[in-house]
């Protein structure tokens, strides 16, 4: 018997436009996009357990961690997904894919979780992206320690470059770069506060600058070989900055959406990256949960 069902959709990520450490904890900053993991849960009676296609394994112990949260562990899920956001690339597939089954199973036992316990849920599964909270926001992805819903994104658009290869979250979150961080610590604050006064005051140019700086000191913790080429463009171009997943493979030219050049930007980088395994356009987006 049918108790619930929910529809989501949760926005993935061009890397961030700031990370880093600052003190003893780990931050990002959220760079949500418009290309969305769609999450369907059912909830019924029956026999314990998740229903869930093959490779999502994440999600399914998503389904069971809030099922646990609300107390009803004894009722049997059914979990639907369609994502077709790169892996591996730092485009928080698997975040969104999380998110999007923890909201989806409270929604469908009538119950709407808060950005900020759906973060500490999906914690538990793994480094969490931060794209549960609304606009864009700082998130301590590790832990959850700190969080900050900084505000509304400025009318951005993102040329997404990627030259290929992948990298395992898990994996790299393993090892520790506590020292890296620290070593560019004051650069971060820089960048954190450059992006910050951007989003304040709705001022992409501000918002390029921060995200550049953090994407530059981030090659001191996984190297970009591409990056410098894709600096050349971003000044060729008119852009205002760079942003980089700093612990995946994607690069994005950042754009100020009111000048309207993103299509031709996307066309000549199209051109200009002839090698790059991929080339995509996308808007900054406000992240959050959207009830489908």
């Amino acid at each position: 018997m049918g108790i619930g069902r929910a529809t989501v959709r949760v926005p993935g990520v061009c890397g961030e436009l700031v990370q880093g450490m600052l003190g003893p904890n780990h931050f990002l900053v959220t760079c949500p996009i418009d290309f969305y993991s769609r999450v369907t849960v059912d909830i019924f009676e029956g026999t314990a357990g998740v229903s869930a296609p093959p490779n999502c394994s994440k999600s399914v112990e998503a389904v069971h961690a809030t099922l646990a949260h609300l107390g009803q562990t004894g009722a049997a899920a059914t979990l639907t997904i369609s994502n077709s956001i790169p892996r591996g690339k730092g485009m928080g597939s698997s975040s969104a894919d999380v998110t999007g089954a923890i909201a989806a199973t409270s929604l469908a036992l009538g119950q709407q979780l808060s950005p900020r316990v759906i973060g500490e849920l999906a914690l538990l599964v793994e480094p969490s992206d931060g794209v549960m909270f609304p606009g864009i926001a700082l998130f301590d992805h590790r832990e959850g320690s700190i969080t900050e819903e900084i505000g509304p994104p400025p009318p951005m658009e993102i040329v997404a470059v990627d030259f290929g290869g992948t990298v395992d979250t898990l994996e790299f979150n393993k090892i520790d770069h506590n020292d890296a961080w620290h070593s560019i610590e004051s650069v971060t604050q820089q960048a954190l506060d450059l992006v910050r006064q951007g989003i304040l005051e709705g001022t992409p140019t501000l918002v390029g600058q921060g995200a550049s700086i953090s994407a530059k000191a981030g090659q001191h913790i996984l190297e970009k070989p591409q990056l410098p080429r894709v600096l050349d463009f971003v000044e060729s171009v008119g852009a205002v900055g760079v942003c980089v997943a700093h612990s995946g493979t994607i690069i994005g030219v950042l754009l100020d959406a009111q000048e309207r050049r993103g299509k031709s930007t996307f066309r000549k980088a199209r051109e200009a990256f002839a090698d790059a395994e991929m080339v995509h356009h996308f808007r900054l987006m406000s992240g959050g949960v959207q009830v489908v």
